[in-house]
C-alpha cells in the first residue's frame, strides 16, 4: 500500500501567553512506495511521532492530505484505516494470554469480517509464528522478557493483515544484543509479509540497518530523505552529516583560500571549484589515514585498541568537540607515545559547509 503525504502540517496552540505556537510536523510532502520500510530518523522533538500518529490517525492534521493508495484517508477514523500500530511500551494487557493478547483486535470484527473462536485462533497462531513465539501462547507477559514482549506486540499488530504497519520505537528498551537481534527479525518479518511499513527512531543505526529510506528530520522540518547509505555519504547540510555516523564526524572550523581546504594554517586538501570563504569541514573518522608527511596534524591524546579497528583520539584547537576521533585498521601501527600525529585525508570522506547557512558547498 502506497503511502502519500501531501504537504502535512500539525501546530499544537501554546498554552504559555505571548509564546509562538509550536509546529511539530511543517509542510511534510513524501510517497513511501508500496512494501517498502521507511525510517523517520531524528532527535527527540523532531516530529517523527507526530508524524507516525497522523499516519495511524491518532493525530489529525492542522492541514495538508494523507492517502493510502488511491483513498483520501486524511478524516478517516483510525479503526478504518487498516493500520497497525506497535508501541515503544508494548501495551500488552497484563492479564491475558499472549493468545489473548493476539486475538483481541479480531474479536471487534463485525459484519462479513467476524470470525469464529477457531478462525482468530488460526490467526493468531499464524502471526506467532511469524514472530516465532507460536510455543508461548499460554504465557502472560509477566512471565516473558522484553524481547519476547515486544514479539507479542509485533503479532497483534499483524494479526489483522494491516494495510500499512507503523513501528514507533518498537526497540528502544531492550538491551543491545537483543536490540540488534529483534531488529534483524523486524526486517525479515517486513520482506516477507511485503506490508508497507514505516519505523520511528532515533537510533541511526537501526534505521540504516533495516530500512530501504530513511527521512531525517529536525524541529519538524525533513532534513533529507533518501537511501541510508546516500544519507551517510552524501549529506546536504552539517545536520545530516554529524546525526548520522558512530562515532560521530569530526567537525573543524575552517576556510577555504586558492581552492584549498585550511584547517588551522594546514592546506589539508585541495577543493577545486570552491569560492574563498569561511566553511566548517566535516570529516568521517574513518576518514584520517596515518601517514608521517601527511598535510594535516592534531596533539595525539591516546590510542584505544578496540580488536578489529583502532580509535585514535586526537585534539585540535578547530575542533568542535574536546576529542577528534579517527578509525583505523588495526593492522596499522600507531606509536601512543608520540606528541604529534599526522595524517592524510581520503577526499570523499571530507565535507564541507557554508560557515552561515550550514548547508553542504558543492562541487567537492
Amino acid at each position: 500500500m502506497k503511502i502519500s503525504l501531501e504537504h502535512l502540517t500539525k501546530i499544537y496552540p501554546n498554552r504559555t501567553k505571548g509564546k509562538p505556537d509550536v509546529i511539530a510536523v511543517n509542510d511534510f510532502t513524501f510517497e513511501i512506495p508500496d512494501g517498502k520500510l521507511v525510517g523517520l530518523l531524528g532527535p527527540s522533538g523532531c516530529g517523527k511521532s507526530t508524524t507516525l500518529n497522523l499516519i495511524s490517525g491518532l493525530e489529525a492534521p492542522t492541514s495538508g492530505r494523507l492517502f493510502f493508495g488511491d483513498d483520501d484517508v486524511t478524516n478517516l477514523p483510525p479503526e478504518r484505516r487498516g493500520v497497525g500500530l506497535v508501541f515503544q511500551n508494548y501495551a500488552l494487557y497484563p492479564h491475558l494470554t499472549v493468545l489473548q493478547n493476539i486475538t483481541f483486535p479480531l474479536e471487534n470484527l463485525k459484519g462479513e469480517e467476524k470470525l469464529s473462536k477457531a478462525e482468530m485462533k488460526e490467526k493468531a497462531y499464524e502471526a506467532a509464528r511469524l514472530v516465532q513465539i507460536e510455543n508461548l501462547m499460554e504465557r502472560k507477559p509477566s512471565q516473558m522478557s522484553g524481547g519476547q514482549q515486544q514479539r507479542v506486540a509485533i503479532a497483534r499488530a499483524l494479526v489483522k493483515k494491516p494495510r500499512v504497519l507503523l513501528l514507533d520505537e518498537p526497540l528502544s528498551n531492550l538491551d543491545a544484543r537483543l536490540r540488534l537481534q529483534t531488529r534483524e527479525e523486524i526486517r525479515k518479518i517486513q520482506k516477507e509479509t511485503r506490508i508497507t511499513t514505516v519505523f520511528v527512531t532515533h537510533d541511526q543505526e537501526e534505521a540504516m540497518s533495516i530500512c530501504d529510506e530513511i527521512v531525517v528530520m529536525k524541529d519538524g522540518i525533513v532534513q533529507q530523505i533518501s537511501a541510508p547509505q546516500t544519507v551517510y555519504d552524501d549529506p546536504v547540510n552539517l545536520f545530516v552529516a554529524t546525526f548520522l555516523g558512530t562515532p560521530e564526524i569530526n567537525v573543524f572550523t575552517g576556510r577555504v583560500a586558492d581552492e584549498q581546504l585550511f584547517i588551522g594554517d594546514e592546506a589539508v586538501l585541495p577543493r577545486k571549484g570552491v569560492a574563498d570563504q569561511p566553511v566548517y569541514a566535516a570529516i568521517r573518522p574513518e576518514g584520517f589515514i596515518p601517514d608521517g608527511d601527511g598535510p594535516f596534524s592534531m596533539d595525539l591524546v591516546r590510542v584505544e585498541v578496540l580488536g578489529r579497528d583502532t580509535s585514535v583520539v586526537s585534539g585540535h584547537p578547530d575542533a568542535r568537540n574536546l576529542s577528534v576521533r579517527s578509525i583505523i585498521s588495526s593492522d596499522t601501527k600507531v606509536d601512543p607515545g608520540q606528541a604529534r600525529i599526522r595524517f592524510s585525508l581520503k577526499p570523499w570522506k571530507v565535507y564541507i559547509f557554508n560557515r552561515d547557512t550550514e548547508e553542504r558547498i558543492y562541487p567537492q
